[in-house]
């Protein structure tokens, strides 16, 4: 009997933990009012852009690493150069960074949830 409540809690805790998570998936508002949307992609989250100059043109790939954070690459539409990324999602906020030389140079965008 201890051991069926011990189970049942445990697997209690997994799943109210995930129900908290942030979902990034979904259409996002880039700083530059395109619209982006992120889904699911094999075991990533693919990025891709649904409208302005670049529509349809994929510019991530993003991997889960826990706590609302992701980690890929991100490729810059306008030179298609590509980047070590990271994102940081809270509510209907997403911060998106792109980096080279291993973090020493950056540039990010704030993205907003549609």
């Amino acid at each position: 009997m201890k051991r069926s409540i011990m189970f049942a809690l445990a697997g209690l805790l997994a799943t109210s933990g995930m129900a908290f998570a942030d979902d990034i998936e979904g259409r996002w508002k880039t700083d530059s009012g395109a619209t982006a949307e992120i889904a699911p992609c094999g075991k990533a989250f693919c990025i891709t852009l649904r409208s302005g100059a670049h529509k349809g043109k994929q510019i991530g790939r993003m991997n889960a690493d826990g706590d609302n954070r992701y980690s890929g690459d991100v490729t810059d539409p306008a030179n298609d150069k590509t980047y070590s990324g990271k994102a940081s999602l809270s509510g209907n906020a997403l911060s998106m960074k792109g980096c080279v030389l291993g973090g020493l140079i950056c540039r990010g965008q704030n993205w907003t949830r549609l």
